[in-house]
């Protein structure tokens, strides 16, 4: 059987991108929150957020270090399978990546120790100004990396002149057609996620009967805050569709499993796509629904992929399904964060058992939904690697085997799951052992300084002495 390097490598790439964006996606609403409850901390004075903090900047720190391991294997891959594309693309991608690093990477660097290390050695002021930095810095990397992505996606700015893409306004490449709308949907995102890992983390404390005060209050925050961002998600989420449909017509076919460009389009709630025959085999849906939430019109056009050359279209079934697990995923957070409002009256919130079990469970929902989203976005402008302008076989590597990339992903699989391994048993630790006093961080800190991220957390591999109340 002859390995396909394409199919090979934008697996590889699918791998790597998809393993590490459920990192990011929570450490920057993560950041944001501890900011917040050193803020909080500093005004307050209220011991409960100086435990809220302290804890949930040991998890910080685990999750940030996965990120950074996955994470920065993936400039490899564009020299790697992708050098055809890394080259003509090179006046754009290159300076655009040295701006996360010059901005987002040299401020997070220079607070990050601070942050995680700097406690009761620096002045309060100082901790929460770099927490509130690291926070910042959090954001301006997702803001270069989401214009770059979103650039490949809706290109503007550029010219393609003997193979290169040359820049012609550095403004419209950058603030490029789909880039605000994404930025804002994966900002959300980001946020969404860190309120349902806090409430579920918060919610089992609560069950166990542990340091109940401070998960009270960090538990009413993250609902507080899902209450409005769950619905919001969701609005930006159709603004989002809206400029896809304009620019990206044909993925928006594919979401929909619309094979004709017809009127009075219905919205399906299950169907088979066969992209072979170019219809559905089995549909089920409501009559005249897309239309109006595309078109805001019962009776409003919208395109086909049919509209595609057979060669243009993206791999339907798998857009179809994977934008509506995102979708039905984001209607049951909503769902949540309003029972969460009902329950609040007379404090049962805090004492239904099944509703603090719910919330366990949906701590996993907002990253199957990002990787649901992430899919979505990248399968669906197949076979163009740049929208209009490149495909995916155009920008491959030449010399480049399918043995090789074959090679490569088994290698990035064996280790990525050694890292996700020694990351959740060591993140799993630091949840078991819960949240400590400052007395008891100092006790620590005279043993033995950290010197690295990961020794933030305070937690040995072959400590096994934690316990669980119950």
């Amino acid at each position: 059987m002859e390995l396909d390097p394409l199919l090979l490598s934008r697996l590889q790439f699918a791998f790597v991108v998809s393993f590490h964006a459920i990192f990011p996606v929570f450490t920057i609403g993560l950041a944001s929150y501890i900011a917040l409850l050193n803020g909080l901390f500093y005004g307050t004075g209220t011991p409960a957020w100086e435990r809220l903090a302290i804890f949930w900047t040991k998890v910080f720190a685990v999750v940030f270090g996965m990120g950074v391991v996955s994470g920065i294997v993936m400039s490899f891959q564009f020299g790697t399978n992708w050098s055809n594309f890394s080259q003509a693309a090179s006046n754009f991608l290159g300076p655009m990546l040295s701006y996360e690093v010059v901005t987002a990477f040299f401020l997070e660097a220079a607070f990050l120790g601070v942050l995680l290390f700097g406690r009761g050695k620096v002045p309060q002021g100082v901790h929460l100004f770099a927490s509130v930095m690291v926070a910042l810095g959090t954001f301006i990397s997702s803001f270069w990396i989401l214009s770059a992505n979103s650039w490949m996606q809706t290109p503007a700015g550029v010219e393609l002149a003997d193979g290169m893409f040359r820049v012609t306004s550095w403004g419209e490449a950058i603030f490029n057609p789909s880039f605000p709308y994404r930025f804002s949907h994966m900002v959300l995102a980001s946020f969404i996620t860190g309120g349902f890992v806090v409430a579920g983390v918060s919610a089992w404390y609560l069950l166990i009967k542990r340091d109940v005060d401070a998960n009270k209050r960090a538990l009413s925050m993250c609902l507080w805050l899902l209450l409005f961002l769950t619905p919001a998600q969701a609005l930006v989420g159709d603004f989002h569709g809206l400029n896809t449909l304009e620019h990206q017509p044909t993925k928006v076919a594919a979401m929909e499993g619309n094979w004709e460009t017809r009127s009075g389009v219905p919205l399906l709630l299950f169907a088979w796509p066969d992209q072979e025959a170019q219809e559905n085999l089995v549909e089920l849906g409501i009559p005249n629904v897309a239309s109006l939430i595309l078109t805001h019109h019962l009776d409003g056009e919208v395109p086909g992929i049919t509209e595609a050359a057979p060669d243009e279209q993206p791999p339907v079934w798998f857009v179809f399904w994977s934008f509506r697990v995102m979708v039905g995923l984001g209607f049951l957070m909503i769902a949540v964060a309003l029972a969460g409002l009902w329950l609040r009256r007379g404090g049962r919130v805090y004492q239904h058992r099944g509703y603090l079990q719910l919330l366990r469970v949906m701590s996993v929902s907002p990253f199957i939904a990002v990787l649901a989203g992430w899919f979505v976005t990248e399968s669906g402008r197949a076979p163009w690697l740049v929208q209009g302008m490149m495909t995916h076989a155009e920008g491959l590597t030449p010399s480049l085997t399918g043995g090789m990339a074959l090679f490569t992903l088994i290698g990035y699989i064996a280790v990525y799951a050694v890292v996700f391994y020694a990351g959740m048993y060591y993140l799993t630790k630091v949840v078991r052992n819960g949240m400590t006093i400052q007395d008891e961080e100092d006790e620590v800190d005279e043993v033995e300084r950290p010197k690295r991220p990961w020794s933030a957390a305070h937690v040995p591999f072959d400590d096994d002495t934690a316990k669980v109340e119950g």
